[in-house]
């Protein structure tokens, strides 16, 4: 009687056992990720959610990473002119979206960027951070330009030795996936975030939303300077103050005019574009830092693009956000 009792008493209480927030994380793609769900009773557990994300990671690297030889992206790097290869049709997919970057930026996003990277001292083949000989600038820049790139069919070419670099993309594109498949495991409120980049649906088990802290672009320490509630929005921030280093007085970033060959040379040091696409939002914030910070806010507001642009200015930063970011951050 009395163990039938417990048995029933441990019944009820596993019946009232409300959601709970999982959390869990790890190393990828040189940096890291991190999810935080809300389970639901029956729900799954964080071993076999954190499988499923870190699956997803680990194709992800396997197609895009420019740092290990075998990767679908250094095969194609590897090709000489004149060669195709196919591709799968999610890596096609981001190949047109970059085109199109491309084309709306009038090529200054490119993701031929490669053997600038490398030459600047940014990329997985390059010796050291340095401002090249401009002889050897001249010969990388020959190795650069999105119109060398097209797709036939199932197949991406090129009419010239071009290199791809998908570093603008890929972690939104991750965070899209591991969005769509968190959804398909019965997971409604999450938050899920890829080097940096990140997606938040739903609610806290509390009710009260996720809250996202954007910080200031600096380098010494992280200090929020607006903290925002987001629901069905992807996150994400490029700035120039993480990858950089400092030549005779001089500070060279890792984002790159892929026009000019070299990094971007203005005030603007990060922007924010939040976008229901986590990747749209990746490339967008990349696109937008690129511009600068003139050239960048005309073509957010054209594009009604939610972006918030952090300029540098005398005594500190002065953030200008867009009038669709404001509206998404009040949840219009």
């Amino acid at each position: 009687m009395r163990t039938a009792f417990l048995f029933i008493l441990m019944l009820l209480t596993a019946c009232h056992q409300g959601p709970t927030l999982e959390r869990f994380g790890g190393p990828t793609m040189g940096s890291s990720y991190s999810i935080q769900y809300v389970r639901e009773p029956g729900g799954p557990a964080p071993a076999q959610v954190q499988a499923a994300v870190e699956t997803i990671l680990h194709e992800v690297d396997r197609h895009y990473s420019t740092y290990r030889g075998d990767s679908t992206v250094s095969q194609f790097n590897q090709l000489p002119a004149n060669r195709c290869l196919t591709l799968p049709a999610d890596m096609l997919a981001l190949i047109t979206l970059g085109q199109h970057l491309a084309e709306q930026s009038n090529g200054a996003f490119d993701l031929t960027v490669e053997p600038l990277l490398d030459l600047w001292g940014f990329g997985p083949q390059a010796r050291h951070e340095q401002v090249p000989d401009p002889q050897e600038l001249a010969q990388a820049h020959q190795r650069v330009g999105y119109q060398h790139l097209r797709i036939e069919g199932q197949a991406l070419c090129k009419d010239a030795p071009v290199q791809l670099d998908f570093n603008s993309i890929a972690a939104g594109h991750a965070v899209d996936l591991i969005a769509e498949r968190l959804r398909a495991m019965g997971v409604v409120s999450f938050v899920a975030e890829v080097t940096g980049e990140l997606k938040a649906i739903g609610r806290k088990p509390d009710g009260s939303p996720w809250r996202i802290a954007l910080e200031l672009p600096r380098e010494d320490r992280q200090i929020a300077r607006q903290i925002f509630p987001v629901n069905g929005l992807g996150v994400s921030t490029s700035g120039d103050y993480r990858h950089y280093f400092e030549e005779n007085g001089r500070r060279y970033s890792h984002t790159f005019d892929a026009r000019l060959g070299r990094p971007v040379a203005h005030d603007l040091a990060a922007v924010t574009v939040l976008d229901a696409s986590a990747l749209l939002a990746d490339g967008y914030s990349t696109l937008l830092l690129i511009l600068g910070p003139e050239r960048g806010w005309d073509f957010a507001v054209a594009h009604d693009l939610a972006a918030v642009l952090v300029t540098r200015a005398e005594g500190g930063f002065v953030s200008r956000p867009t009038p669709a970011f404001e509206r998404a951050v009040k949840g219009e």
